[in-house]
């Protein structure tokens, strides 16, 4: 059974750091893309990073680029995603995910066949 389960969520104040981890069981993170999404309150989930099956290479989005970086441990089966400089923007639930169409833009990177982790909420504030 594929199963994705993150951790690493809570509260935290602006500028601050949190690392995000999700295991994943019942199948091998290095033969998918991988990426982290997020949802905000009232709005639509969307792509924060993806790491390419292809190649390696790892893609953010605009609003996060040079503050996270995701990472992939494929001796421990899990991924990371390691947030600095963190902003109250940022407060939303995270989830990780598997199969993730990692080519364009991040609002292209969702489809139906990605398999989700449960999320892990994140909350930015003074």
């Amino acid at each position: 059974q594929l199963q994705l389960v993150e951790s690493g969520g809570g509260l935290v104040q602006p500028g601050g750091s949190l690392r995000l981890s999700c295991v994943a069981s019942g199948f091998s993170l290095d033969s998918y893309a991988v990426g982290w999404f997020r949802q905000a309150p009232g709005k639509e989930r969307e792509g924060v990073s993806c790491i390419r099956s292809s190649d390696g290479s790892t893609v953010y989005a605009n609003s996060v680029k040079g503050r996270f970086v995701i990472s992939r441990d494929n001796n421990k089966n899990t991924m990371y995603l390691q947030m600095n400089s963190l902003e109250t923007e940022d407060t939303a639930v995270y989830y990780c995910a598997a199969n993730v169409d990692c080519v364009g833009p991040p609002h292209t990177w969702s489809h139906p066949r990605i398999h989700w982790g449960q999320g892990t909420q994140v909350t930015v504030s003074s």
